[in-house]
């Protein structure tokens, strides 16, 4: 299961349950509201996504993120993406957030304990929060 952050708090991803037809009358694939292109794109930028490997990597490890956290490491995400990054170490407090910038998503989280001698591979950048 993946988690979103917006605004400060989780909520979990539900899988997607079945289709429905569409009917003549709602709005078809090619036919996109402003409304609905502007709300998603504000979304993306106030929110991102906790993998469930790091959802478990956090719980596991007693990590607890407030409000404030989560904030401070979006606009980290933000900046990553601003400067044209890919994939992030995102280092917080005694944190470090491996970050794919493009997805929005922390892809594990590790702690200062657990990190000694441990090397990160495929990342363009470290993000100091």
């Amino acid at each position: 299961m993946s988690y979103r952050v917006i605004n400060g708090q989780i909520h979990p991803i539900e899988p997607i349950g079945g289709f429905s037809q569409q009917k003549s009358t709602e709005k078809s694939k090619n036919n996109v509201d402003f409304k609905d292109i502007l709300k998603k794109e504000i979304n993306e930028k106030e929110g991102f996504n906790i993998s469930a490997h790091a959802a478990e990597r956090l719980r596991s490890r007693s990590i607890s993120l407030n409000e404030q956290d989560m904030k401070t490491i979006n606009e980290g995400i933000n900046k990553a993406e601003q400067k044209g990054c890919k994939n992030s170490v995102i280092l917080y407090k005694d944190l470090a957030l491996v970050t794919s910038i493009k997805n929005r998503t922390v892809i594990t989280a590790v702690d200062k304990n657990s990190a000694k001698n441990n090397v990160f591979t495929n990342v363009d950048s470290v993000v100091l929060l």
